[in-house]
């Protein structure tokens, strides 16, 4: 099956692969705009969505109420909703730069994706190979430099509804995301400084780092989030700004911009918007696994060639290439989904910061902070390299 599909040209190569983003992402956006609503019943002491069911379910026994109360069809009737409603285009509206906004979200979000690995498997010489649609050596600079370029869509949205509080939602945006992509850079230089011991060849792919998480020894098996919590503090928090997650929404305030950048969209482009904001989250929190959370490894000082010895000592089945690959998906997403709960649980029990709180926050404590913890880290690696 992997030769059939080497051997096909590079272009039906690469719309494989770009469909099959697409039939990932925008199942997953949807079953998180759901998550979201019943994460925040959960923590509000609701039932949160339970009551979609389409006629043929309910007459299955135990499983129709199962899914029915899991609020499942809630995702299919919002989805419905979205496509099919009437999605007019306001009059006043700069209408070609209006309709393209939206395209220009999804289109960072689904390229992102395709340089992140998301599992690994173990060759016929028993090294763990990565898997991933572009295993490029730059992976992380790929995801910096297309991730940033969705803040363009913010604001051309903002720019082209010809309206004030869009356009001061598109402004917010910009501030923020200049605001925060500094110490968002600077908090992962530390984890690149330790990857990239002199006389080692430079990378910045995101593979080598969960590689150096997997090593034997102390300070080798030690995921980066323990050996340095302070970087991952500020990447986290970077992450919730460039993301635009509550506390950070700035560009969507409700209490002061009605909507924010999207306030003129409906139906199906302002769906796009959302669906991305989501695409975002789910990149950024595999970045975060990635870099501090020992990416597929199940636990610090367990990697998964070790994992691998456990399970083909069960079975040999188990120890198959395939089976070891489908494990380490799991514990990725594992880890994955568990970040983005977090994010929802803290957009359901912090308030939203005023603007001048965000800016406040992100020139005078995080930067200053991701500064002293990157010099910290110099003069650290320097003396224990040496």
């Amino acid at each position: 099956m992997i030769d059939f599909y080497l051997q096909l040209p590079p272009l039906v190569q690469g719309l494989l692969k770009g469909l099959a983003v697409i039939c990932v992402i925008f199942p997953i956006g949807g079953v998180c705009s759901m998550a979201e609503r019943k994460v925040s019943a959960w923590i509000q002491g609701r039932p949160g969505p339970n009551r979609a069911i389409p006629p043929w379910f309910a007459w299955v026994p135990f499983l129709g109420k199962f899914l029915q109360r899991l609020g499942l069809f809630h995702v299919m009737a919002d989805g419905g909703k979205m496509l099919f409603k009437e999605d007019p285009i306001p009059g006043h509206v700069n209408k070609f730069y209006f309709v393209l906004a939206p395209v220009l979200a999804m289109m960072p979000a689904l390229t992102t994706v395709t340089t992140v690995p998301f599992g690994a498997y173990l060759d016929a010489r028993g090294q763990v190979t990565p898997l991933g649609l572009a295993n490029v050596d730059i992976g992380l600079l790929a995801v910096f430099a297309v991730a940033s370029l969705g803040v363009y869509s913010l604001i051309l949205a903002g720019w082209a509804s010809n309206s004030k509080y869009p356009f001061l939602g598109g402004v917010r945006a910009s501030a923020q995301l200049i605001s925060y992509e500094l110490s968002l850079t600077l908090s992962v230089l530390p984890v690149f400084l330790w990857v990239n011991a002199p006389g080692t060849a430079g990378t910045m792919s995101l593979a080598r780092v969960v590689e150096f998480q997997s090593q034997p020894g102390f300070l080798g098996g030690m995921w980066f989030i323990f050996l340095m919590p302070v970087a991952a503090l500020v990447f986290m928090i970077s992450l919730f700004a460039e993301t635009n997650r509550h506390p950070f929404d700035m560009a969507e305030g409700e209490a002061d911009l009605v909507g924010g950048f999207h306030t003129e969209y409906g139906a199906f482009k302002w769906g796009l918007f959302f669906v991305a904001e989501y695409a975002h989250m789910l990149v950024g929190s595999a970045v975060f696994t990635l870099l501090f959370l020992g990416g597929w490894n199940p636990l610090p000082w367990v990697p998964l060639a070790t994992v691998a010895g456990w399970l083909a000592a069960l079975h040999p089945l188990l120890g198959h290439p395939i089976a070891i690959g489908l494990v380490s998906i799991a514990i990725f997403l594992a880890k994955v989904l568990a970040l983005i709960f977090f994010f929802m649980w803290v957009r359901w029990t912090i308030p939203r910061f005023r603007y001048d709180q965000v800016m406040e926050m992100g020139w005078k404590k995080l930067l200053p902070l991701a500064i002293a913890n990157l010099v910290f880290y110099m003069v650290a690696i320097a003396i224990l390299q040496r």
